[in-house]
């Protein structure tokens, strides 16, 4: 069982603070047990006050970050003393250190503040909330922040942008975690969109079209229904009656990446799938999802997963490796 601890901190949005409870705890293997044990904790076992008018009584203190594979730091309201050099309050600052080494380490929109103070993403990439990102940038220029995108995976500790791209981080944790068949029965239960990339922009500056705009949604809808066709840009654009430029940046207006960066994307998520779910060769596994050879697969696969489609078939579905 992989246990999680998630730190709530004063002033924290009711919100975000049940995020990682809810996705985790519907993170279930075919059987329908738990693969994760969670349990919300502060930095000294007290209660904090949330940002909606309550008080939030936790079970655990600090000890449960001491015993935790996974710890998330929910956000705070806190973050603009911290930025302006305040240090952490001594019992957060005890509680991090009593994290174990090698324990992989979350936050959710603000949050990375508090592992920023604590001088824990100097030199790495990170996100936070694009609202307070100005403010970030100035309190800790060591950090390597990207305002731009929902959330950052840099190995042992990631970050997340605000409110929903939490759900995005905590889904795509069990995707790393248990392969997308879990994620996406977890995202099911959720009610939540399965998959969004981590480099999907994370505020897009635009009003919302009028019904008598055209839009690109089914297009997409579209495409998803022939990944393995060999699609073009020009194919698209026709399907949605827009000449390619007004296509092109009306898809990007609208998804926050390009129409290949998508594709790939969704030809990925589709990969995985199969390479969960079936014994096909890695070779007939690249054709269905759109790849066109093994070997272009397994080029994407390293760039954007670090590993190859045999080792994570073997990952995700030991009993079909051979088959690969």
């Amino acid at each position: 069982m992989h246990r999680i601890a998630v730190l709530a901190l004063e002033g924290v949005p009711p919100f975000e603070l049940g995020i990682p409870s809810r996705v985790f705890g519907n993170a279930l293997d075919e059987a329908g047990n738990a693969l994760y044990e969670v349990t919300v904790c502060t930095a000294d076992g007290r209660p904090v006050a949330s940002d909606a008018g309550f008080t939030v009584g936790v079970s655990a203190g600090p000890e449960a970050l001491a015993a935790a594979d996974t710890v998330i730091v929910t956000p705070t309201h806190a973050m603009d003393e911290l930025a302006e050099g305040a240090p952490l309050p001594r019992a957060l600052a005890d509680a991090l250190a009593a994290i174990r080494p090698g324990t992989r380490l979350v936050s959710i929109c603000t949050g990375s503040y508090v592992l920023a103070a604590a001088g824990l993403l100097d030199g790495r990439p990170a996100t936070t909330h694009w609202l307070h990102a100005p403010a970030f940038q100035r309190g800790f220029p060591l950090v390597r922040l990207d305002e731009e995108v929902l959330f950052v995976d840099d190995g042992d500790i990631l970050t997340s942008a605000g409110v929903a791209a939490g759900v995005d981080l905590c889904l795509y944790l069990v995707r790393q975690d248990h392969g997308t068949a879990v994620a996406n029965r977890a995202a099911r239960l959720c009610v939540v969109p399965p998959w969004r990339d981590g480099g999907q922009a994370q505020y897009i500056d635009r009003p919302v079209p009028e019904p008598t705009v055209a839009t690109t949604t089914a297009t997409r809808a579209w495409a998803l229904e022939r990944l393995g066709e060999p699609l073009s840009l020009a194919e698209l654009a026709a399907h949605a009656r827009m000449s390619l430029r007004t296509f092109t940046r009306r898809f990007r207006d609208e998804v926050g990446m390009t129409p290949v960066q998508w594709l790939t994307a969704q030809r990925l998520e589709l990969a995985r799938h199969l390479l969960e779910s079936t014994d096909l060769p890695v070779d007939l596994v690249a054709h269905r999802a759109g790849f066109g050879s093994g070997n272009s697969l397994r080029q994407h696969m390293r760039t954007s997963l670090g590993t190859s489609p045999i080792a994570y078939r073997r990952t995700f579905q030991p009993q079909a490796a051979s088959a690969a």
